[in-house]
């Protein structure tokens, strides 16, 4: 397990700059793109082993045919008023990569001896880690400066940049937090560059040469390019200068073909809805009907362009009767198989249920034995499908449950089993290629004790288990809400009781040296759950509080439910919104053309459970404004969900075995 030591994170900590000195240039270089240089001009002929190539939205460079100098120049061309490479500077690279071989090494670009075989100087990439390698002033064997522990070879763009001053070396990738090394010998100062060769993506062979796709490669003399380039809102592709081929249309108007060789990795499909699961991530889809195209995100269909929809109004659609109380209901689709819906049932006798969309309607599909379940988290690993279930038994060991997907029996079977206590809660979240679960653990069934830890798991590849790898303290933890900003991950905890009071803190936790740390507390009033959103590039938090209530006083239902906005000259979150709810359960954020709304889950007012519950939608200055009140009986937990017969919210009701669903007609 992961020992994390307590700090109290900042965003000026997470922000922090890089080790910056003076330095005087040998030349008078601005920002050198390479990759520019290497390319022809335009009018001039284009190598046959040069081709550009889109892939997720975006265009590089790849290196086909024989000819392993096919990008290449002259150093004299840029080093005018000495030979000398510059002593500080900083190296600029966007690029995708398909998985390596163990023991691969590939060359982004290298500078090589006019006729010799002699390395100056080069950036090499292979599974794991990145080398800038440099011959000596006085021979030997190269310098190398190298990094662990970095994942390019994922098949997604990177950008990196690498900064080198005296002894010190800085790695960041997609603006994330920076990576300092400290060498025994600082860069060489007399490098020379005489008589020698730029080569984009190889060290002059066909023996490490660079497989992927090249978007940017640059030069800064002098100076750390990071702050240049971050923070940005596409930290993958950001770009400091990206040759204008790569940026623009590939046909020329004047032109027949193409300026380069060029390829696109999408297809397009019209007709029905296809399939959208890894292998179709990235591919297009025409929808006749909704004239629309949309892109496959690698688990469902996001729309790019679409005729726009507005909210007409709501109607009932369907009444569905579960096996007993519903405390929560989880929407997902599998590949191939379809769109299912998992209700976490409170009665452990009969258990929960798993129901399948067929023919416009939710029927039941599937039988799992459960303990009073609260909630159900989808997941996914290895395109291995699972689900897990937050169990409230009361008997020791209290177990929560993981199954996964048995493509035979087209079945979910019991997987792994995990020690909760009372647990209300799964979160799902993947940093850096590593997959995790959090659990929130309400209570300890023993004692009654509510500040408890609730336990965050990762996945071991090698067990294909989940296994402890950091606990949290809680006070009657009841959800988690994990979300992205820019290059930071953050969890959310809604702490509702602390066994005397339900105003206490819940906490924002953040990502910090492999382990989570607390970034900032708010106050909640029985916090039952965070729903985190994004609007024209600014970023909210909303929180249901459920009720207000001290071993001293009575219990309040009507409260104020909170939304709040992440202030970037604060750079905390600020509360933007107080909006009347009654014993709120849940929010549900969902978007129908360009219109943003959000829908609350109103369970109680103090004595009835029959309360309206409404739903909100975004007019900007304004907030969040009510527009329609729907008629519900203690609602637990709402859903939206788009099908091919339209756009639909669900609702589970946690005195009720009715559960509804609505269809929101469009116009």
């Amino acid at each position: 397990m992961l020992a994390c030591r307590p700090l109290l994170v900042t965003w000026a900590l997470l922000t922090s700059s890089v080790r910056s000195q003076s330095w005087r240039p040998c030349t008078d270089l601005r920002p050198v793109d390479l990759l520019s240089r290497a390319l022809p001009r335009p009018g001039q002929a284009t190598p046959t082993q040069v081709q550009m190539v889109q892939s997720r939205g975006s265009r590089g460079i790849r290196l086909t045919g024989t000819v392993p100098t096919a990008l290449s120049f002259t150093a004299s061309q840029i080093f005018t008023n000495c030979d000398y490479f510059p002593s500080e500077f900083s190296l600029v690279a966007t690029m995708k990569i398909q998985r390596l071989r163990k023991k691969t090494n590939q060359y982004i670009f290298s500078v090589m001896k006019e006729g010799s075989e002699s390395l100056v100087l080069g950036l090499r990439v292979s599974e794991d880690r990145l080398h800038l390698l440099t011959a000596p002033p006085g021979g030997g064997g190269w310098r190398r400066i190298g990094f662990k522990n970095v994942r390019l070879d994922d098949n997604r763009w990177h950008t990196v940049v690498l900064a080198v001053t005296g002894p010190y070396a800085t790695l960041t990738i997609d603006c994330g937090p920076p990576v300092e090394i400290k060498q025994v010998q600082t860069f060489p100062s007399t490098l020379s560059t005489r008589e020698s060769r730029f080569i984009i993506g190889s060290r002059g062979h066909w023996r490490g040469r660079f497989s992927g796709l090249l978007r940017q490669l640059v030069l800064l003399p002098g100076s750390d390019a990071t702050p240049r380039l971050c923070p940005n809102s596409e930290p993958s592709l950001a770009e400091l200068s990206v040759p204008q081929v790569l940026k623009t249309s590939p046909l020329q108007p004047d032109q027949q073909g193409s300026v380069y060789p060029y390829e696109a990795e999408a297809r397009v499909t019209a007709g029905d809805r296809p399939p959208c699961s890894g292998p179709e991530k990235g591919q297009l889809w025409f929808n006749f009907r909704k004239k629309g195209l949309f892109i496959c995100d690698g688990m469902t269909w996001r729309t790019l362009m679409q005729d726009k929809e507005r909210l007409d109004y709501v109607e009932d659609y369907q009444d569905l009767y579960t096996r007993s109380e519903t405390l929560g209901v989880e929407l997902f689709s599998i590949r191939s198989e379809g769109l299912f819906m998992a209700a976490a049932n409170r009665d452990s006798r009969p258990g929960s249920a798993i129901y399948k969309w067929i023919n416009g309607s939710f029927q039941l599909f599937q039988n799992i034995s459960t303990q009073e379940a609260q909630a159900w988290k989808y997941f996914t690993i290895d395109n291995k499908v699972f689900l897990v279930v937050a169990d409230m038994q009361k008997a020791e060991p209290e177990l929560s449950t993981i199954y996964r997907w048995n493509r035979r029996q087209k079945r979910f079977l019991r997987y792994q089993t995990l020690e909760t206590h009372s647990a209300r809660d799964w979160e799902a979240f993947q940093i850096h290629n590593n997959s995790f679960l959090v659990v929130a653990n309400h209570m300890r069934a023993k004692d009654s004790n509510h500040n408890i830890h609730s336990v965050i798991y990762r996945w071991n590849p090698d067990t294909k288990l989940f296994e402890v790898n950091q606990t949290l303290s809680t006070s009657g933890a009841y959800d988690w809400e994990f979300f992205t900003i820019g290059p930071y991950h953050f969890l959310v905890v809604a702490n509702t009781f602390n066994g005397q009071n339900t105003t206490i803190s819940s906490t924002i936790y953040v990502w910090l040296d492999g382990c989570f740390r607390s970034f900032q507390n708010i106050t909640t009033v029985g916090a039952t759950d965070w729903e985190t959103f994004q609007i024209d590039g600014r970023f909210f938090l909303a929180v249901a509080n459920s009720q207000q209530f001290s071993r001293k006083s009575q219990s309040l239902y009507n409260i104020n439910s909170t939304v709040y906005e992440l202030n970037m000259f604060t750079q905390t979150f600020l509360r933007f919104q107080d909006i009347p709810t009654r014993s709120a359960l849940d929010w549900e954020f969902f978007t129908i053309g360009d219109e943003k709304f959000l829908v609350v889950a109103n369970s109680y007012d103090g004595s009835s459970y029959s309360v309206n519950s409404f739903v909100y939608r975004w007019q900007g200055y304004e907030g969040f404004v009510p527009v329609h009140s729907l008629p519900t009986f203690g609602c637990r937990d709402w859903e939206h969900f788009t099908t091919e017969q339209g756009s639909f919210l669900i609702y589970s009701s946690a005195t009720s075995r009715l559960s509804k669903v609505f269809r929101l007609r469009t116009y």
